[in-house]
């Protein structure tokens, strides 16, 4: 007979967005007691540390921006993407749910969206990509004062203090005025992920939704063939919670569990920029309960790099996301060789599957390890990794005032490096890469430097030393791949049959997109759709 310490309608186990999303969900559907077990002391999983965008086609911001879409475009974009590999259930529960979830969002919580023009699909010339964009949301700034000393508990950006900015204020206005810049610092207004989870736990609060910290979810208690609770780790010791109508897991991806990145991974994952929490606590409880898994090869890959080693409790590394680094003008990205091996400027997702070529003849992934390469003009004028051309460089920055001794220092072919600047600035001066074509559509240029026409947003040479090198990981967002759900976020045994009382969102379940990025946002887009989908359908308890 078990002792349960704590029991609730529905027990939610993580509070990233699609966590904070299940909870809310949950309790506006009829659950009258939700509980959060959160693992840490802090709240909002690698969702705080984001861009904070969504990636919902056919939501209702779009259509008001006279953004025309269907689901018709949308499925002809995505079966070009991944051809066969879509589970058709799983994907009309997201085409289905998405603009329900954004509607939700907008109606009952503080969360506000806006469709980010002009950003386009990640593969906008591929049939059926929104090449203007709309499909990605924004969030407007939240003012963290608003949730008084729980703004203490949200999880930080990685890089400095929090922007009080969108994507859309920096991306499509240019900015704010330093008078609204200092406004914003009174009310302590973030944008971004901050935002995105700062709205969704003011939302929790305000339902007197409680969240248990340090509460570690370890086993799901199983009674017949229905999941009526979970067991947790606590400072006090073993704990176990009731759940009377459903569990639901939202506990992220397993990219910082060793033994599991290496047995499902389909190549090498070195430098998750992720929390270093997700360790596939979820995966491993549902995989011992007899759930069924899908698209475990695969993850939101992102090219990354090695900062510093943080003050973590567990002294675990601090890895950065590289994006604009490698997009704007002036820099490149080579492998060992001293060759470029792809459009630097192409998605992050598409270009971590770059990382993977393997020669079957030397038995080495030949694009492993690779280096940003930059000259003295990029840093003169771009931040890198957090650090403003004004200030002085970590020990992750290579420097050498030719490119003969940045390679020796790097340890890549220096005749190979010197030919790949040489043949890349000719194509710079001709405004035009035959090699890779970067700049050649409307996602590279976006992410370039806008005061530049295209392609030039995104080619400049590298002729001014000195020349600097960061070595670069094979990183990722998060893992994707988890119990199998159906288009009520129910986990799935391997007979196809849910498993009742258990449902899962984000990065935790097999992404219904499997191996698609689909544009900004396309990891938490789908991830908050499934927790709102979780929690509405938990709460039913049927």
């Amino acid at each position: 007979m078990i002792h349960w310490h704590l029991e609730a309608d529905v027990v939610v186990l993580g509070s990233g967005g699609a966590a904070l999303t299940a909870a809310i969900a949950a309790k506006d559907f009829g659950a009258e007691e939700v509980v959060i077990l959160e693992k840490t002391n802090m709240v909002g999983g690698t969702t705080a540390m984001s861009g904070g965008m969504m990636w919902v086609p056919c939501n209702h911001h779009q259509a008001e921006a006279g953004v025309e879409d269907s689901w018709e475009d949308v499925v002809t974009y995505l079966d070009s993407l991944a051809p066969d590999q879509l589970d058709p259930e799983q994907l009309e529960g997201f085409l289905t749910g998405g603009p329900e979830m954004v509607k939700f969002l907008d109606e009952k919580t503080p969360v506000k969206l806006r469709t980010l023009t002009g950003l386009p699909d990640y593969q906008p010339d591929f049939p059926g990509g929104a090449i203007e964009g709309g499909r990605s949301l924004d969030n407007d700034v939240f003012p963290f004062v608003e949730l008084g000393n729980w703004a203490t508990r949200v999880i930080p950006p990685k890089l400095g203090p929090p922007r009080p900015t969108s994507y859309h204020e920096d991306m499509n206005l240019g900015g704010i005025s330093d008078e609204e810049r200092e406004a914003r610092k009174q009310t302590d207004s973030r944008g971004r992920g901050q935002a995105l989870v700062g709205a969704l736990l003011r939302g929790v609060l305000d339902r007197d939704i409680a969240i248990h910290f340090e509460h570690r979810a370890m086993k799901l208690h199983k009674e017949g063939e229905r999941i009526i609770g979970v067991t947790v780790e606590t400072a006090s010791g073993e704990q176990h919670v009731k759940a009377r109508k459903g569990v639901v897991i939202a506990t992220g991806g397993f990219e910082w569990n060793k033994e599991l990145v290496q047995t499902f991974l389909r190549g090498p994952m070195t430098g998750p920029v992720s929390v270093p929490e997700n360790e596939g606590d979820g995966l491993l409880m549902a995989m011992d309960i007899g759930a069924k898994l899908g698209n475990m090869s695969n993850a939101f890959w992102m090219p990354s790099a090695l900062e510093w080693q943080v003050q973590h409790r567990d002294a675990k590394p601090n890895y950065m996301l590289c994006q604009h680094e490698r997009t704007l003008p002036g820099s490149i990205m080579v492998n060992r060789a001293g060759k470029r091996f792809a459009d630097e400027a192409a998605n992050y997702n598409a270009l971590g599957m770059a990382l993977h070529v393997f020669d079957a003849n030397t038995h080495n992934y030949v694009n492993l390890p690779y280096f940003l390469i930059f000259d003295q003009r990029y840093r003169s004028r771009y931040n890198a990794f957090g650090f403003k051309p004004e200030d002085d460089l970590s020990d992750m920055f290579t420097v050498a005032d030719s490119l003969e001794s940045l390679a020796a220092d790097l340890g890549v072919d220096p005749d190979g490096l010197v030919q790949s600047v040489d043949r890349f600035n000719k194509h710079v001066d001709e405004s035009h890469d035959p090699d890779f074509n970067r700049g050649s559509n409307t996602y590279d240029n976006y992410w370039g430097d806008k005061s530049f026409e295209p392609p030039m947003s995104t080619l400049g040479r590298l002729d001014q030393p000195p020349y600097y090198g960061v070595k670069m990981e094979a990183g990722v967002l998060g893992t994707n791949g988890g119990p199998k759900t159906n288009a009520y976020a129910q986990v799935l045994n391997w007979q196809n049959q849910p498993i009742k009382g258990l449902y899962a969102a984000g990065n935790v379940m097999a992404a219904p997109l499997a191996m698609i990025y689909g544009g900004g946002g396309g990891t938490l887009g789908p991830a908050l759709t499934f927790g709102y989908l979780a929690g509405k359908h938990a709460a039913s308890g049927t």
